[in-house]
């Protein structure tokens, strides 16, 4: 079993920034990736952030520019520098990891909210 446990969420003004962390525990033996998920009141679920055990990344378009990922391998924690927040970026985060064996885990989600 692997767990996945957030923190970091909370109120921010817009043009403001907050750290999303995520560290997950128990049976890792390999990581494909590790990532970030929204979902906004009345919106599907949609991929934010992703970064490869090859370091490689990938953003959303809407947040490409003010938000950057982050892993750190030796604590098994994945993190989301969010800047420039907007109202929109509003949401549930979620964050997820992909291990080797194909099985993906989620955490219970961090609510982020932007104040206009």
């Amino acid at each position: 079993q692997v767990q996945l446990v957030e923190s970091g969420g909370g109120l921010v003004q817009a043009g403001g920034s907050l750290t999303l962390s995520c560290a997950a525990s128990g049976n890792i033996f390999s990581i494909n990736a590790m990532g970030w998920y929204r979902q906004a009141p009345g919106k599907q679920r949609e991929l934010v952030a992703r970064i490869t055990s090859s370091m490689s990344t990938n953003y959303a378009d809407s947040v490409k520019g003010r938000f950057t990922i982050s892993r750190d391998n030796a604590k098994n924690t994945v993190y989301l520098q969010m800047n420039s927040l907007k109202p929109e970026d509003t949401a549930d985060y979620y964050c997820t990891i992909l291990l080797s064996s194909g099985i993906t885990y989620w955490g219970k989600g961090t609510l982020v909210t932007v104040s206009s």
